[in-house]
């Protein structure tokens, strides 16, 4: 670990406020902030550049990218990891909750998904022992309701698997984000290449499924949430009863609320807001739901998810400082609020005592480049 870094005039994102000055790191921690333009000796002058805490990832399916680079195949796990771990760091995200699916079909030979989250697991938490990964990373149980398997992938788990988050995802045919079976039609034809019969066959089969098991399966993933002292989110409530029995379930916060309707119960039941960065920058949701950027305007966005495009996360905070003309609250959305919500009051701010991990950005316009990531106080990247 380094002894000290300084980092000097700098525009420094405070918790609430913008300022010009040195922040200082030893240790791994932030021992000093103090405002001005001097440059002390040794210090790295960054020349007016932002300088923001790390940025962190609540959930993104990144991982699979690499995993599954075409479509079967299956490329080396620990290859994979690292490549994601190096390009999480290469553009400002220095802690990740790393997504798995538990919860499979495997009776349906043509549109199955299998296990495979248990052996993942264990492989990104033996390159975390081994030191080998440049970022912090946590677990994300994406706890597939709809699935044949969920109680017993759950039981594999515990609550030395660094699990920091596990949301409920039902994805029946006919409701939330696949509300519109039209846009299922697309995905599932898309994605497994089956026929307009086999379609019909596939929505019929995951709608008894859901009769059968859902209301099982939602109430083992709160429990084993429970069980693992892992915070629990919703994904694509659409209307106000799913996020009164999310806020039943207790959860804190919602993944991507498909209406503002859904938002808008999110906010009087006090859960916390996410919505995807790539949905904001393009303008709206690729598959039809409410625009990340409508919901900012009207005050009901309070965490953005870099979701399939890690670069997203920075350019979308930057993007909502511009939109509020107020860029502490635009990256408080990839640091300070992501951090509540996961339970991690170690970091996400610029605070003396936080731990180190801290970025350093210079503005192109609407977009950004990264000129160092720190981790602890280490340069990662």
């Amino acid at each position: 670990m380094t002894d000290e870094t300084l980092l000097s005039n700098a525009t420094l994102v405070l918790p609430d406020r913008v300022i010009s000055g040195t922040i200082r790191l030893s240790d791994g921690i932030i021992t000093d902030i103090s405002e001005g333009q001097g440059i002390p000796k040794g210090a790295i002058d960054c020349g007016g550049d932002l300088v923001m805490p790390g940025l962190i990832e609540l959930h993104t399916d990144n991982l699979e990218r690499h995993i599954e680079p075409r479509p079967k195949v299956d490329w080396p796990h620990a290859a994979a990891i690292l490549a994601h771990d190096a390009e999480l760091a290469s553009v400002g995200i220095t802690t990740v909750f790393d997504a798995l699916r538990v919860g499979s079909v495997v009776s349906n030979a043509k549109a199955n998904y299998g296990e495979y989250a248990r052996a993942l697991a264990d492989e990104i938490l033996d390159l975390r022992a081994g030191h080998a990964l440049r970022i912090s990373h946590f677990l994300h149980l994406r706890a597939e309701v709809c699935s044949e398997t969920l109680t017993e992938e759950l039981a594999k788990f515990g609550p030395d698997d660094r699990i920091g988050i596990v949301s409920l995802m039902d994805h029946t045919p006919g409701q939330r984000q696949f509300r519109d079976l039209t846009q299922l039609r697309k995905y599932v034809c898309g994605k497994h290449g089956i026929s307009e019969a086999e379609f019909e066959i596939h929505v019929a089969t995951q709608k008894s499924l859901s009769a059968r098991l859902g209301a099982e399966h939602e109430a083992a993933a709160v429990e084993a949430a429970r069980r693992y002292g892992a915070v629990l989110a919703s994904h694509d409530d659409t209307d106000p009863g799913h996020v009164a029995r999310s806020a039943t379930h207790g959860a804190h916060f919602a993944e991507f609320p498909t209406t503002v309707e859904a938002a808008q119960a999110c906010r009087t039941h006090g859960i916390a807001i996410m919505m995807g960065a790539p949905n904001l920058i393009r303008g709206g949701s690729h598959s039809g739901n409410v625009a990340a950027q409508a919901l900012a305007e009207d005050g009901l966005l309070d965490i953005l998810s870099s979701d399939y495009v890690p670069s997203s996360l920075l350019t979308g905070a930057l993007q909502l400082g511009d939109l509020w003309g107020d860029m502490a609250r635009g990256v408080a959305t990839v640091t300070a609020a992501p951090a509540d919500a996961a339970g991690l009051p170690d970091r996400g701010r610029l605070a003396i005592g936080a731990r180190a991990d801290v970025i350093r950005v210079t503005r192109i316009g609407p977009a950004a480049a990264l000129r160092g990531v720190w981790v602890r106080g280490n340069r990662v990247s």
